[in-house]
């Protein structure tokens, strides 16, 4: 499984020959590639409808949209982008076989309004679990997993359902504090995961979410956990096996 990240909490994910795009957003500080310089991918996942997380969805029409109902529905109504998987997206909780891929909607404590000059619900902020074998209750120490939280706060679920039953190998998540979980709070969450690899994202894009990335580090290593953490360049890929 190959990852690349573009800033913020934009994710190019790569499962044997299938090509997976997480929450793209590009213009942020951390890229220097446009949605353009972007090979389309088979499927774009939304954890929710805020601007910072569908903006350039809409530049991959050929795409398959993975998200909620009422998000897969406003992304039809706004952008015309009509093919979405199932045919009329996912809800949390359903895991979704998207080509090489096997793709789990997870919960994320969140908000979810889209602005479109009204206010409107998207349906629940999501986190996705992707993972190149179908999850089941029988551990699977063969299977590569990566998790997504998504713009969430610190939750129990990331302990008692995400980690013990998903069991994702390598998770990213959101550092920034102020909308999201802070460093100290995503420390908590690495450590109740037990992933091998942790990954930063949603920070510094705007001034309320300018962080030190090294907070992070250092309360990762506060937990007591084996988890490596990597603070990545944008655009460059990251193998995990």
């Amino acid at each position: 499984m190959e990852l690349t990240w573009h800033g913020h909490s934009t994710w190019y994910v790569t499962v044997g020959e299938t090509t997976l795009l997480i929450d793209p957003f590009f213009d942020n500080p951390k890229t220097e590639l446009d949605a353009s310089d972007i090979e389309t991918p088979d499927y774009v996942l939304l954890t929710h409808g805020h601007a910072d997380h569908i903006a350039d969805a809409e530049a991959f029409p050929e795409a398959t949209i993975v998200a909620t109902p009422e998000l897969a529905s406003f992304m039809n109504d706004e952008f015309g982008l009509e093919n979405a998987v199932g045919g009329m997206g996912m809800n949390l909780g359903g895991t979704v076989e998207c080509g090489d891929a096997y793709v789990t909607m997870v919960r994320a404590d969140h908000s979810n309004g889209i602005n479109t000059g009204y206010d409107t619900s998207a349906g629940m902020p999501a986190g996705y679990v992707i993972s190149d074998t179908k999850p089941t209750q029988v551990s699977d120490g063969e299977s590569t997993t990566f998790y997504h939280a998504g713009d969430t706060s610190l939750m129990t679920e990331m302990r008692e359902v995400i980690g013990s039953y998903l069991e994702p190998d390598a998770a990213a998540v959101p550092i920034g504090d102020h909308f999201t979980m802070g460093p100290w709070q995503a420390a908590v969450a690495v450590d109740w995961l037990s992933v091998d690899h942790a990954f930063p994202m949603h920070y510094d894009t705007f001034p309320p979410i300018e962080v030190d990335t090294d907070d992070f580090v250092r309360e990762v290593k506060a937990t007591g956990s084996n988890t490596e953490v990597h603070v990545l360049e944008a655009d460059e890929p990251f193998q995990l096996e």
